[in-house]
């Protein structure tokens, strides 16, 4: 009898215990008949992942940030470490383009797979949660459905678990947040982890990913991406329209590929045809839009993700007259605390562009949809106000750069809408001037604001404010329309003084440009109002130009006359740096005329009178050195000129007078051809050149004839104004 009959006659009970290690199933049974057969089913494992998005036909260019990501993987590898890269930019700056061109060129090098989810973070819908994202993944990876953890703690385990040894390539599109992007990052050393975003997710950078900024395309750059939709012979043929339109594009992809398809679904169109529809501002964004590819509603969906201030700091600060902005300006505009943090909030989201330390700027189609947010949704006094308090923070940090550079010109008092915040202070000459300097267009286009807008009193005090940095840095043709302007909002305005002011301005800058006739007529119309509103220091202001208007025309005895009835004015109203400057032009007139010991006392009398000024006026005391130098050098006491214009121009490198400075190394340049040192002469003719050049005057053209060989006679002086 078998073993299992014999218990089963005993009555034997079944023992349910297991005991031992087991792998696999176990089969457990009290009575067994007959034979029993296993059957194991043969083991696949899960299909490797290649979830990319096809590769974009029409990917362009964009070498330096596709050389940016090879160098990031090559780096890593070398250090044994993931990759982690995140691209960010702008919506529709094709950066989904970029990351997929580069992940199929490097796909290769990632044998486990390549993992993909596009996160919508800006799709107009939610974003998708990280544990739905981790989900796909865990199945993509061969987890059963039904084993994938519900919590997201446990998921991300199992996920860096699988993935630990794996080369994946992750791509994560369209993320959100960090938070977002955190759990779906793989921990193996071999894997690499690729981002794209509009906001720069600066807390993944803090944590090692590097970002890659990714901008509109290069002019010749964005043709190429026209001419790869539409056809080479459409673009070859018209190429100037066709960079005007790329051009109206602002080289952002998505809105290239729209004007593109236009063309290439009508083949008969010219470029110029799509060229002009785009040319009107207001409807250009919504002629850049096509079914599933509009770049409004791609601006749209980054502008809903904005916090309410933000929106409003977006929407204000396109109202902004210039191209490039300051930090500071948001804070004119917001009447906020926070709103350097809100205006790091629009750069972290590709709305705003830094295009330097503390600078910022819109591309040209989001200032197009900032302002059509800012018509639809802030009303005409509410935009109005924006851009008033922005005007005005401009005028008051020109004002503060005007008392330091010229502290003792007259000035008509400005009465702010409210204080401006946060504007420039300056400790020196040399900060107000550069600061000048880098918001010279900026203020330009303030006046310009302001006289459209009629806010004539306003516009008058930009224009007059600017008066520093023409006195320094010249910028004759920007002057013209300056002073221009300026005579114009004085009428307007009503302010007889403030007329008299701007037309000796505007009578000055065109003796410089040789207008003389024109420069006649507003002199006299300036000290014709001087007189009749009887003030005589400015009828003294307006003769002094006239006079100099003679110097100019080579009048030099009338000019000399003048200038000395115009000092016995000054010495009459004790105004002893007007007298300083006339005196300085006595002697520049007298030295003309060959009266180089009359010249010289003139200065010598200046050089006291600038002594004695407080505060100082260095700029003037160093244009009476220059004036010594010359009169020294018209009586051909060379050691004399050279000892004086040396010391002139040294005085003058730290003041920003190119003017000045070109009047020195011009009579350096001939003390040292009077000396015989040809080359000595030469290097500062090259100086003086570049000088006058740089500022656009006349004198250019003339130094650059001598420097060919075609010597002429000396060109007579210009005033330094």
């Amino acid at each position: 009898m078998s073993r299992s009959g014999a218990e089963r006659d005993r009555g034997a009970v079944a023992d349910n215990t297991l005991s031992g290690s087991i792998s696999g199933g176990a089969v457990q049974a009290a009575v067994v008949y007959g034979g029993i057969a296993f059957h194991n089913a043969p083991s696949t494992p899960p299909p490797v992942p290649r979830q990319l998005l096809g590769a974009p036909v029409h990917f362009t260019d964009r070498t330096a940030e596709l050389r940016e990501l090879n160098e990031a993987l090559a780096e890593n590898r070398r250090d044994g470490t993931r990759m982690f890269a995140v691209l960010s930019g702008p919506g529709g700056v094709g950066k989904t383009a970029l990351a997929l061109h580069w992940a199929h060129t490097a796909c290769d090098l990632f044998a486990d797979g390549q993992l993909y989810v596009d996160l919508a973070g800006f799709s107009g819908s939610s974003p998708v949660p990280p544990e739905e994202a981790l989900g796909l993944f865990l199945r993509s990876l061969g987890v059963p459905a039904r084993e994938v953890p519900v919590q997201i703690a446990e998921q991300a385990a199992l996920y860096r678990s699988m993935t630990a040894d794996k080369k994946l390539l992750v791509l994560l599109d369209n993320a959100y947040s960090a938070a977002q992007v955190r759990p779906l990052a793989p921990n193996s050393p071999s894997s690499a982890v690729l981002v794209t975003s509009r906001n720069r997710l600066t807390g993944l950078v803090a944590e090692g990913a590097r970002l890659v900024e990714v901008g509109p395309l290069g002019k010749l750059s964005a043709v190429r991406l026209l001419a790869k939709v539409v056809g080479n012979k459409r673009v070859t043929d018209d190429p100037e329209r066709a960079e005007a339109l790329v051009g109206m594009c602002g080289g952002l992809p998505i809105a290239v590929r729209v004007a593109a398809a236009r063309l290439a679904s009508r083949p008969k169109w010219s470029v110029q045809k799509v060229l002009t529809e785009l040319t009107d501002e207001r409807s250009r964004l919504s002629m850049l839009s096509a079914p599933e590819l509009s770049v409004q509603t791609t601006f749209d969906l980054s502008y809903r993700a904005l916090q309410p201030t933000a929106a409003a700091l977006y929407r204000r600060l396109a109202l902004h007259p210039g191209r490039e902005f300051g930090a500071s300006v948001a804070t004119s505009v917001l009447e906020k605390d926070d709103s350097h943090t809100l205006l790091e909030e629009l750069v972290d989201g590709s709305l705003v562009e830094s295009v330097g330390e503390s600078r910022y700027r819109f591309h040209d189609l989001l200032r197009l949809h900032a302002r059509s947010k800012a018509n639809s949704e802030d009303g005409a006094d509410e935009r109005a106000r924006a851009v008033r308090r922005m005007v005005e923070w401009y005028l008051r940090g020109a004002m503060a750069a005007d008392v330091v550079v010229t502290p003792h010109r007259r000035r008509l008092n400005y009465e702010f809408l409210a204080p401006p915040e946060d504007v420039p202070e300056f400790a020196d000459r040399e900060s107000a001037l550069v600061w000048l300097e880098e918001e010279r267009q900026n203020l330009i286009m303030c006046g310009r604001v302001a006289e459209e807008r009629g806010w004539w009193e306003l516009a008058w005090h930009l224009s007059d404010t600017l008066w520093p940095l023409l006195l320094h840095h010249k910028h004759y043709r920007d002057r013209l329309e300056i002073d221009r302007r300026g005579v114009e909002a004085a009428r307007r305005w009503g302010h007889r003084f403030a007329e008299a002011v701007m037309l000796r301005r505007l009578g000055m800058v065109c003796t410089t440009v040789r207008r003389f006739d024109e420069a006649e007529k507003h002199l006299k119309a300036s000290a014709a109002i001087a007189e009749k509103i009887g003030d005589r220091r400015e009828a003294a202001d307006a003769g002094e130009a006239l006079a100099l208007l003679h110097m100019a025309r080579g009048r030099f005895s009338e000019a000399a006359g003048l200038f000395e009835r115009l000092a016995q004015v000054n010495r009459e109203l004790r105004a002893e740096r007007s007298l300083g400057l006339t005196l300085i032009n006595l002697g520049r007139a007298l030295t003309w005329l060959d009266r180089t010991d009359e010249a010289l006392e003139a200065l010598r009398e200046a050089t006291a009178l600038f002594r004695e000024l407080d505060p100082p006026d260095p700029y003037n005391q160093a244009r009476v050195v220059v004036a010594q130098a010359a009169a020294y050098l018209r009586a051909d006491d060379l050691p004399s000129a050279g000892r004086t214009a040396r010391s002139a121009l040294e005085a003058l490198s730290g003041l920003g007078s190119k003017q000045a400075m070109a009047e020195s190394h011009q009579l350096l340049a001939e003390i040292a051809e009077r000396q015989g040192n040809a080359e000595q002469a030469a290097e500062h003719w090259e100086q003086a050149l570049r000088l006058y050049t740089d500022i656009g005057s006349s004198k250019a053209d003339d130094i650059a004839r001598r420097l060919r060989g075609a010597d002429g006679d000396p060109e007579p002086p210009a005033s330094d104004s």
